[in-house]
Parts: structure tokens; C-alpha cells; sequence
């Protein structure tokens, strides 16, 4: 008997609003914008790259590669990026 195994995306139950907030603010937490982006890139894929593409002006290509795994989104692409995503970024005093 074979065990047939499926590629699993965390994209596809990131549904809510809510969740995609909790993923990002704990990829915060880790400081790695490798993890930062990776998760922004869930997120974004959650939402629908070619929608997310037109609502930016960025396109695909590019929002593949800078919410990639390795990518290293820049403040500009974030700022178009997290408005469409629904989201916003905060800053606050460290403790």
C-alpha cells in the first residue's frame, strides 16, 4: 500500500481577516524578514496574486519574488501591498 502525500499551502485556510493579522504579527516577532515576508506572501497568495496585482500596480513576477521565501520586500511594496492585503502596519514604542 502507498501513502499518496499532497503539497500543503497554508494559503488555502487563511480565509480570515483576523488569522492573517495573527500569522504577520507573530512573523514580526521573529525580526527574520526572510519569515516576514514568507508569511506576507501567504497572505497575499490568500488573497489572490492577480487581484492583488491589479489593485497595486505591481506585477505578479514581482510580488512573487518580494513576498517569496527569500524575497526582501521594500517600504514602497509594503505600502501598496498591506492596504490591498486589508491590513495595516502600526508602529509602537518598544517596551
Amino acid at each position: 500500500m502507498t501513502i499518496e502525500l499532497t503539497r500543503f499551502d497554508a494559503a488555502e485556510y487563511l480565509t480570515e481577516p483576523e488569522d492573517q493579522a495573527e500569522l504577520l504579527a507573530d512573523a514580526l516577532t521573529t525580526g527574520d524578514v526572510h519569515v516576514i515576508a514568507k508569511a506576507i506572501g501567504m497572505v497575499a497568495r490568500a488573497h489572490g496574486m492577480s487581484e492583488l496585482s491589479k489593485e497595486t500596480g505591481i506585477r505578479r513576477q514581482q510580488l512573487y519574488r518580494a513576498l517569496g521565501p527569500e524575497g526582501n520586500p521594500t517600504l514602497e511594496t509594503m505600502l501598496k501591498v498591506l492596504p490591498a492585503l486589508g491590513l495595516r502596519m502600526r508602529i509602537e514604542a518598544a517596551a
